[in-house]
């Protein structure tokens, strides 16, 4: 895979805003830092921020960022290799996910185009072949414009009865109109792979697709301080033949990818950025095969900050901080082989998720148990920031 250069997947107005990330940093004991891009460089603030959540939790993340001198650790167009896979080489700097000790967490079924996927996928029981007919069934029945409907409304209410008349009441529909939202872990902490590395896809799927998202950046107290892009890997055909395979459908080695990284709320960046922004999609495969489309945030059906009430507050706190993904307008149906086969996934493809505010995440497509094992969890996490003498820092204590 070739990437494209550094002024490429940044944003269109460059540096203009606050964009911080996390990079693995060569030295005599190489680890994750958490570093800010500069008009001259990449700088790590480690000695300021041990981890993300920290940065994230700080009274005013912005002001202190800009007051952090941190060190100068090398150019910005170092951090995206020219080859695909991420170098193994400890001494050699390079980007990983922006989020570190936060939960990842997903909205799921929160655009209407995505709802009626998603009814597909269950009347098709996950079989690709069949989800032209079912569509075309399930959009004459359903009809009228569901992106007009307020979830929990009267008017979606009566619209829940009325498909329950049909028949065609279904799991999806319930959190796509109903009052309450579809919100689920994604990934482990510490699992998420950033711009540049591989994206894995069960190698027992023949119906996948990638889903290009915001993610929000949350810290402990609730307050949305940024966002990344995500690609929130989706196996069609697992979750469609069992919602109770959920699981099984989103959360594999490699299937989880958000960065380049997080651009903090500031005078050039807000929530309201957020609200309007498009999200694009430009899938490459190896067999000539090109697919693009976009998701107009425009068109969400709950709010960010609804969404962001839903998953943490009274009721469920995350004491390091969350990254929540918002859902996708965007479902594939471009058929990539035989007629009604309908948009998978083939190993090489190159998957670029841009939005101009945010830059362009960048992966390749391969089997999860192919992809590069995840070995670096939590203990490795600690054990590296000892070795390096941030673990007090990590902490929130001091040594004696």
């Amino acid at each position: 895979m070739k990437n494209p250069p550094a002024t490429h997947w940044l944003p269109e107005d460059g540096l203009t805003g606050t964009l911080v990330g996390r990079a693995w940093v060569p030295g005599p004991v190489p680890g994750p830092s958490v570093i800010v891009l500069r008009p001259d460089g990449v700088y790590d603030l480690s000695a300021h921020f041990a981890t993300m959540s920290d940065l994230l939790d700080a009274a005013d993340p912005v002001a202190q960022v800009r007051a952090a001198s941190g060190r100068r650790v090398g150019r910005i167009d170092q951090l995206m290799p020219d080859s695909g896979a991420q170098s193994d080489d400890p001494q050699v700097l390079s980007l990983l996910a922006p989020c570190d000790l936060q939960v990842i967490k997903a909205a799921g079924v929160t655009f209407a185009a995505s709802l009626i996927e998603r009814v597909i996928e269950e009347q098709a029981r996950g079989d690709a072949a069949q989800a032209a007919a079912v569509r075309r069934q399930v959009v004459e029945l359903l009809g009228g414009d569901l992106a007009a409907i307020r979830p929990g409304s009267p008017q979606a209410m009566q619209l829940k009865a009325l498909l329950i008349d049909k028949g065609l009441w279904s799991q999806y529909l319930e959190v796509g109109i109903g009052p309450d939202a579809e919100v689920f872990t994604k990934a482990p902490v510490l699992s998420s792979v950033g711009s540049g590395a591989q994206i894995g896809i069960h190698p027992g799927s023949a119906w996948n697709n990638p889903e290009p998202e915001i993610v929000l950046a949350v810290n402990s107290r609730g307050d949305t301080v940024g966002a990344s892009l995500g690609n929130d890997v989706n196996l069609r055909d697992f979750e469609g033949r069992s919602g109770l395979l959920l699981g099984k459908a989103k959360d594999n080695n490699a299937s989880c990818a958000i960065g380049p990284f997080i651009r903090l709320f500031d005078a050039s960046y807000s929530l309201d950025d957020v609200r309007r922004c498009t999200v694009s999609l430009r899938v490459s495969g190896l067999d000539g095969f090109k697919l693009q489309g976009s998701s107009s945030m425009a068109q969400i059906s709950r709010d960010p900050l609804d969404l962001v009430a839903q998953t943490l507050g009274a009721h469920h706190q995350y004491p390091d901080g969350m990254m929540l993904f918002l859902g996708t307008l965007f479902a594939p149906t471009q058929d990539r082989g035989q007629p009604g086969s309908g948009f998978t996934h083939q190993l090489g493809d190159v998957v670029h998720i841009s939005s101009p505010q945010l830059g362009r995440l960048v992966n390749e497509v391969n089997h999860c148990d192919r992809a590069p094992p995840w070995t670096f969890g939590l203990r490795a996490f600690y054990a590296n920031l000892c070795a390096r003498g941030l673990l007090a820092q990590a902490a929130g204590c001091t040594v004696r």
